[in-house]
Formats: structure tokens, C-alpha cells, sequence
């Protein structure tokens, strides 16, 4: 089929604007011309999230892209780490599967680190041997997030044949080094891995720049870093590219990487500058088949009102129009329901925890920020048990092994600002078993067992009320339409703050308190973590 486009064109390429004549043929651009004329439309390279774990979003692949399309997104670097710790390889196979019946560019990693660690339960293992599969795929374009950077500093034999491996297909290695600066950064950064995305601070993310490496602005449900480095794309536009990480139902229905553009060009950043980082740096690195309004290029592109307001009108994918003024073209798709959830309901008195010292270490939690700090108060001891206190905002949390029955692991936590009930969530970075914050033993004990009862999900509980969102894809993700997902997050993400909570993303936050390799405080279903230090440490002090 043969179409012809006529607006004017944004060239990343050679950082150009003008009017043209743009010819497309079987799914390619096969012309573009300069055209003298006054067009009031602007087309542009479309926008691809550099690092972004789709199950995050709880939809599947399909219906991911049917709303990240309505965006301007034609592509993202996904890294199916979150159902590989649920379900290994077959959990990768399934996003794949999935992801092919749609037109939209997903590229997915082979995730380097499942279990993330081995302080914690998950439901599979990806070995080495494993990775070396997946990489000889050709779906699979980079080696996903080295989370276990004292694996790689200290030369772990493991760790480093996954590196090895990924060198040897000539595939990218992303990283994961909150925090890490200096030698032992430099040591990381030097062991082939090329990129991050977890710097929360400007100093830490420029040391890491002027090292070489490539590093992801993020701007996730959760953790939110815009603010703090986009001034950097100024001097380094080569290395930045844009991601979301994590992004839950609600915020995806609201927006993408478009609004990473969008308040970078409010921030005065030059237009090629940050176009570059949502797409050109992103292709670049990966090394890509998307097109970039190029003659011979696949047409992948956008058309937009304006450079001002930046109003995604339509969205082409393989020259497919995929989106148009406020409907998205890609159709719903069904998947089968895959599971691993092997637990049986728990009792309030599971979540008691004896009190065993005048004061507690405290999982101090950081709005916008997924590293949290370690704090210490005094235990509030009623008959024997150390209990929450509401009047301090320190609650308990609790995670609960999905896997197979085990010990609850309970320790405390302050900033949730609960004043009554409890929420939980089985979306739960990374291996994804329940996660619960609340006021009292009785609602949090309902509030985890309405998710075991649904095999996977988030939910709310009070003395009058419980809510939940079924997950039961993976205990992660739903076939439900995202329109409906969102609708239902957003009711509990409201009744979780009409109960107190003044965090922007409670449920997000929430999904972060069990991922033990971002510092400084974290519980897995095994104990108490200390991040810094990478071993376990105790709740009483």
C-alpha cells in the first residue's frame, strides 16, 4: 500500500526542519521531498521507552501498547524480569508471544538477576545457561539490568558468565548501581555494562557520564528523577535517553515518554536534544530496526499539533496507522491465564511479631524515590508485642511468601500515614510476593488473604470494607482492558489516601518495599535487609 504524508518534517538525524513531501510504500519510506508550502502539522521519529518492565503497568504486552500508542510510543526496551522471577523462562516466553500479536516495537532483555538475590523466595531461577538461550534469540536484544553489582565487583563466576555471554552476541548490557560512585563504580561500569537507570542523585549521575556511561532519565509511577538530572542533557545529549521504569495503570492512561518531552521543552532544552533522548540515543544503543523518518527507514513516526503543545494527533507503526485523534487501532487480545501461587490463607496471629528490645530499626520510605533509609524509634509494646503506632506513623509491614507456606517476616515502616486498615500487593519488585503495610494485624492479615484468594492482586482492607484488583496473570498483570485496570487502581489508590496515606503512589511505593537491591532498608520474605551492607540485620536493636 502506498501513502503520502505531507507536513513538516522534525529531522533528528541532521537536526533540520522543513516542509516535505513524505512517500510511503510497502511499510517503508521510500521518499521525501522539500516541498514549498505552509503546513500546519509536524511529523517526528516516534517515541520508545529506554527501559521499562511492562508488567509493572499489570496489563499484558497487548494491551500496553493499544494505550502507549495514543502517546506517540512505537516501541520500549522492556525487560521481563518481573514474570521471569514469577515463572523463569516461560514468563518470558509468554510476553513475547503476546507482544507478537500487536503492531508495536517490543524488544525485550534477558533478565540477568532471577531471584534478584538470594535473601529472598522467588518462583524460578534463570541460570546462565539459560541466558545464553535466551540471547541466541533474536527477539531478545540486550542483557536486561545487572542488579547484583557486588556479583560483578567481586567477580562473581556466575555473574560474569551472563556478562560474558552477552558480550559475546555483541548484545548491550543495561545496569542497575543506585548510589555507586567512585572505584567500585568505575569497576562496575568497566565489567561491559553501559547503562543506568537508577541514579537518584546529579553528582552520582554525572561522575557516571563523564565515565561513559549511558544514563536513563526516569519518571515512573514511584520513582521520579526528572527534576533532579534533566539539566544534564545540555551537556551530555549523546548519553541520555528517556524511560518509566515502572508505570502503573492509571499514570499510563495519562501519558508516557511524551511527557518527558514535553516538560523538558518547557524546561527551554533544545528540541533535537530531547528528541534524541526519546528516541535516536534509544535506537541507537539498542541497535534497533525502527525507523527515524529516514529514506529506506521502516515508517515508524508521529504526527503533532505543534512543537509548543506537542498533542500527539496520530501514530504510524510499519506505516500502519496504529492511533488517530483519541482512538487507538490496536485491537484487545486475549492471553491464557499463567500462575505460580502456592500458598494457603493466613491467620492475624501470623503477623504478630514479640517484642524483644526497647527500639526498632524503621524502614524509612522516600516519596518519588525507591532508596529508603533506615531510622530508629522506640517499640510500642502491648502485652509482649511490638504493635504499629498510628500516632507516630510507624506501621507494620509484613511480606508474605507466595510460593509455598512460610514464616511471615514483619518489621516496621514509616511515611505510609495509614490511619486505619491496611493495603497489600502482590506486585511486589521482584519476586513478587505479597507485600502488606497497616495499622492492625486484623486488617492486614484480610487484606493479604484477599489476594491469596485471588492468586495474585493489590488490595484494601478495613473492619467494614475489603477491595481488590485480581491479577492472575503471573499474580501480576490481567486481560482486563487498561481502561477498566485504571479505573480500578485509582479507586484504591484514593480510598488508600482517604485513610491517610500522603504518599503520591502508595501502591507503587508499596510494590518497592521488598526490593532489596535499592538501598538502604528493605524486607524480604526472609527477614529484614540492609541494602548498604547486603546481609540480613534485625528489627530490634
Amino acid at each position: 500500500m502506498e501513502f503520502t504524508v505531507k507536513a513538516n518534517l522534525i529531522d533528528i538525524v541532521a537536526k533540520d526542519i522543513y516542509s516535505a513531501e513524505v512517500i510511503i510504500l510497502n511499510k517503508k519510506i521510500v521518499s521525501i521531498k522539500r516541498i514549498e508550502a505552509s503546513l500546519d502539522t509536524y511529523i517526528l521519529p516516534g517515541f520508545i521507552d529506554a527501559h521499562v518492565h511492562i508488567e509493572s503497568s499489570m496489563l499484558i504486552p497487548s494491551e500496553f501498547a493499544r494505550i502507549a500508542v495514543k502517546h506517540g510510543t512505537v516501541g520500549t526496551i522492556s525487560d521481563p524480569h518481573e514474570i521471569a522471577n514469577v515463572l523463569g523462562v516461560a514468563g518470558v516466553n509468554y510476553m513475547i508471544d503476546n507482544a507478537r500479536q500487536v503492531p508495536f516495537h517490543f524488544y525485550f532483555g534477558a533478565p540477568s538477576c532471577v531471584p534478584a538475590t538470594n535473601f529472598e523466595t522467588a518462583g524460578a531461577v534463570i541460570d546462565s545457561n539459560d541466558i545464553y538461550e535466551l540471547l541466541s534469540r533474536k527477539e531478545i536484544v540486550y542483557l536486561a539490568e545487572m542488579m547484583n553489582f557486588p556479583g560483578v565487583i567481586y567477580k562473581d563466576e556466575e555473574v560474569l558468565k551472563k556478562i560474558a555471554f552477552a558480550k559475546k552476541h555483541n548484545k548491550p548490557i543495561d545496569g542497575h548501581a543506585p548510589g555507586l560512585m567512585g572505584e567500585t563504580m568505575k569497576n562496575y561500569f568497566d565489567a561491559g555494562i553501559s547503562t543506568d537507570h537508577e541514579c537518584f542523585g546529579y553528582d552520582e549521575a554525572l561522575q557516571k557520564l563523564k565515565h561513559g556511561v549511558k544514563i536513563m532519565i526516569r519518571e515512573g509511577s514511584a520513582a521520579k528523577n526528572f527534576d533532579t538530572l534533566i539539566p544534564l542533557l545540555k551537556d551530555f545529549p549523546e548519553q541520555i535517553m528517556f524511560c518509566c521504569d515502572d508505570k502503573h495503570p492509571d499514570n499510563l492512561i495519562e501519558s508516557h515518554i511524551n511527557d518527558h518531552v514535553k516538560r523538558a521543552l518547557k524546561e527551554g532544552h533544545d528540541l533535537h536534544n530531547v528528541l534524541s533522548a526519546a528516541s535516536y540515543n534509544v535506537i541507537k544503543h539498542y541497535n534497533l530496526p525502527i525507523g527515524l523518518l529516514q529514506i529506506g527507514d521502516n515508517a515508524d513516526f508521529i504526527e503533532i499539533d505543534n512543537t509548543v503543545d506537542f498533542n500527539i494527533l496520530k501514530t504510524y507503526i510499519n506505516g500502519d496507522l496504529v492511533y488517530e485523534n483519541g482512538t487507538s487501532f490496536i485491537q484487545p487480545v486475549k492471553s491464557d491465564i499463567i500462575n505460580n501461587f502456592h500458598c494457603n490463607l493466613k491467620q492475624p496471629s501470623d503477623f504478630k511479631i514479640k517484642s524483644e528490645g526497647e527500639k526498632i530499626r524503621i524502614i524509612e520510605t522516600l516519596d518519588g524515590q525507591l532508596i529508603t533509609h533506615e531510622i530508629h524509634a522506640n517499640t510500642l509494646n502491648i502485652n509482649g508485642y511490638a504493635e504499629s503506632n498510628t500516632g507516630e506513623d510507624i506501621l507494620k509491614i509484613a511480606v508474605v511468601n507466595r510460593y509455598k507456606d512460610a514464616p511471615v517476616a514483619v518489621a516496621f515502616i514509616k511515611n505510609f500515614g495509614l490511619k486505619d486498615g491496611a493495603i497489600a500487593s502482590c506486585v511486589a519488585h521482584d519476586c513478587h510476593n505479597i507485600v502488606v503495610v497497616g495499622t492492625n494485624d486484623t486488617d492486614i492479615c484480610k487484606a493479604v488473604n484477599a489476594i491469596i484468594k485471588a492468586k495474585g492482586g493489590i488490595s484494601l482492607a478495613t473492619k467494614t470494607e475489603e477491595m481488590v484488583l485480581e491479577l492472575p496473570i503471573a499474580g501480576i498483570m490481567t486481560n482486563l482492558p487498561a481502561e477498566q485496570v485504571a479505573e480500578s487502581y485509582i479507586k484504591l489508590d484514593r480510598r488508600a489516601k482517604e485513610l491517610g496515606s500522603k504518599l503520591r503512589a502508595p501502591y507503587m511505593s508499596l510494590s518497592f518495599m521488598a526490593l532489596l537491591v535499592i538501598p538502604e532498608l528493605k524486607l524480604s520474605d526472609k527477614g529484614l535487609f540492609n541494602g548498604k551492607n547486603f546481609e540480613f540485620t534485625d528489627v530490634f536493636i
